[in-house]
């Protein structure tokens, strides 16, 4: 497409040579003459001077500094977003069915469905208009997907799960396992056992939502476990069981939610981040990289941290131990505030 194209076709202000060609996208340092970049952290700002790139995606403020054409927008990183999707190489898979598929005769299967090899479909689910299913997707009974789904290679849909339109799973998701549900019988011999809980809700997800690679969203024990639309989940995070998560939220890999927690709209959950069980968490809420929430947030729009960064070795030694002497340093701070207190006492007493 030539930067005109693309200027019309985004609504951006164009400086450079209308006619310039491009095929593709790049990184700042990487990009050629052919390929479109961007800046959207200040930090990069030496990159832009240096860039090869045919065009850049670039804010007003900073497209005197760009050594090449420019074009101009309030956001970069959302209108690059945009762009690179003209310029994807990844090839959509064509509709029909492998013959290896496996689909239940009770099971529905929309127009213009892709449906690839060893693939499963089990009794009275529903397949949506223009929904691929990869290699290794097995959908369990009483399913339903929305239009425009895409399931990636070996995702797992178990009973009775919900998705709306255009949901992306990608490789090895699983949604509706068991949620950890355990009671325990004191009264069994040796000690006692464990009694399985049995999880009889489903899962629902809605419009838009994306979840990556081998994280798991568990079944409710009675009710569902909702995420409601545009909910952005990354590889590697657990979602237990009746968790209700609010629209628009995104959470990074390795976060834990556990079951019965309800997290607002419109959160950011940093990597390795977790909630608490039957914890509510307000709209608009940050948790940092590391943090796990105890207690409700009430407030909407507050941001929560508790990590500790790391430090050479034998600097955290010296703190740990000072930390274990956390104690008795109160101990000893309150005899002294006593002692104080008492002495404070006598003097008025005195002087009365």
């Amino acid at each position: 497409m030539t930067l005109q194209e693309l200027a019309d076709q985004f609504g951006l202000e164009l400086r450079g040579k209308p006619d310039h060609l491009i095929d593709g996208v790049g990184t700042l340092m990487r990009a050629t003459p052919s390929q479109i970049s961007f800046l959207a952290n200040p930090a990069y700002t030496r990159e832009l001077e240096k860039t090869r790139a045919g065009a850049v995606l670039v804010e007003a403020k900073k497209a005197e500094r760009c050594p090449v054409n420019a074009l101009v927008t309030d956001d970069p990183y959302l209108t690059y977003a945009r762009i690179a999707k003209l310029f994807d190489p990844r090839p959509q898979a064509p509709p029909g069915v492998h013959k290896s598929a496996v689909i239940d005769p009770t099971a529905r299967i929309g127009k213009d469905v892709s449906i690839g090899a060893l693939v499963v479909i089990g009794e009275r689910s529903v397949i949506g208009e223009g929904c691929t299913l990869h290699p290794g997707t097995v959908i369990g009974a009483d399913c339903s997907l929305g239009k425009g789904c895409l399931l990636h290679a070996n995702v797992t849909l178990t009973q009775r799960i919900r998705l709306g339109d255009r949901v992306i799973l990608h490789p090895g998701a699983v949604i509706g396992a068991d949620g950890f549900g355990i009671a325990f019988d004191k009264s069994a011999s040796n000690g006692g056992r464990w009694e399985k809980v049995p999880q009889l809700g489903g899962v629902v997800i809605g419009d838009d939502c994306e979840i990556g690679a081998n994280s798991a969203v568990d079944r409710g024990a009675i009710e569902d476990t909702v995420l409601e639309e545009d909910v952005r989940v990354d590889n590697l995070v657990q979602i237990g069981h009746n968790v209700h998560i609010g629209a628009h939220t995104a959470i990074a890999g390795g976060a834990a939610i556990a079951g019965s927690a309800r997290i607002g709209r419109y959160c950011l959950m940093a990597g390795r981040s977790g909630v608490n069980g039957h914890v509510n968490v307000a709209d608009r809420t940050t948790i940092g990289a590391d943090t796990n929430i105890m207690r409700d947030v009430e407030e909407p729009g507050t941001s929560w941290y508790a990590d500790i960064p790391a430090q050479p070795i034998r600097e955290w030694q010296r703190n740990l131990a000072r930390l274990f002497k956390l104690e008795a340093l109160n101990r000893r701070v309150r005899k002294l505030e006593k002692s104080q207190s008492d002495s404070s006492a006598g003097e008025i007493d005195e002087d009365e």
